[in-house]
């Protein structure tokens, strides 16, 4: 598939790139995708939610009235889970949310949402740039000039570029990654995918591994 590339005024250079058939045009695999969204999300959860159980609550350990003759039920403890203030019944405990994934898979899971972003033409390829300063107006024009205001971008480098990092970040819809940070939520997350020419061939030689 080719793709004309563009300058950060949003003009045609002229020049066009071919997306790698080996990551750009592989057929989409759903349930690999589906498994490292999923592990990518249950990664984000700290899993540091706590409830008192009856042993936990502090609170009188003393009987609350006579076992018999009061025509109610009985009751032994105050921190009973009946009682308002008492334990919590099988409450949540701090627990490890991650699980592993094969490389294998998680690459097909990757290469996957970015096949589908191919087949739907939200792919936008830019000659290599940078900012002279940290400024979100530079970003703003950026995303202007390519007509994306108001959708949601993922613009992926080569290599760390805080100039370019920082201009985004006060930006809601906007998001800036590595190539070696890209993952599946991120790619279908967003609406449009800003790739560098750099950036592209740093990803077709780590699918290549």
């Amino acid at each position: 598939m080719e793709v004309k590339v563009v300058n950060i005024s949003g003009k045609e250079t002229g020049a066009k790139v071919q997306l790698p058939e080996s990551v750009f045009g592989v057929t989409p695999n759903d349930h690999a995708i589906y498994l490292d969204v999923k592990q990518y999300l249950a990664n984000q959860r700290q899993g540091t939610h706590k409830s008192k159980q009856r042993n936990e609550i502090a609170g009188s350990t003393r009987k609350l009235y006579k076992q018999k003759g009061t025509g109610g039920a009985r009751a032994g403890s105050i921190k009973s889970p009946l009682f308002n203030g008492g334990g919590r019944v099988f409450g949540p405990q701090p627990r490890d949310y991650s699980f592993k994934l094969n490389k294998k898979l998680k690459s097909l899971a990757r290469k996957s949402a970015l096949a589908y972003k191919a087949q739907d033409n939200s792919i936008v390829v830019l000659e290599d740039f940078s900012f002279d300063s940290i400024k979100t107006k530079n970003y703003i024009n950026l995303v202007n000039a390519l007509n994306l205001t108001g959708e949601k971008t993922l613009l992926v480098l080569p290599e760390q570029n805080n100039n370019i990092y920082l201009s985004s970040r006060n930006i809601q819809k906007a998001k800036v990654i590595t190539a070696g940070d890209l993952n599946t939520y991120d790619v279908l997350n967003a609406g449009k995918l800003l790739l560098t020419a750099n950036s592209l061939k740093t990803l077709e030689e780590a699918f290549a591994k």
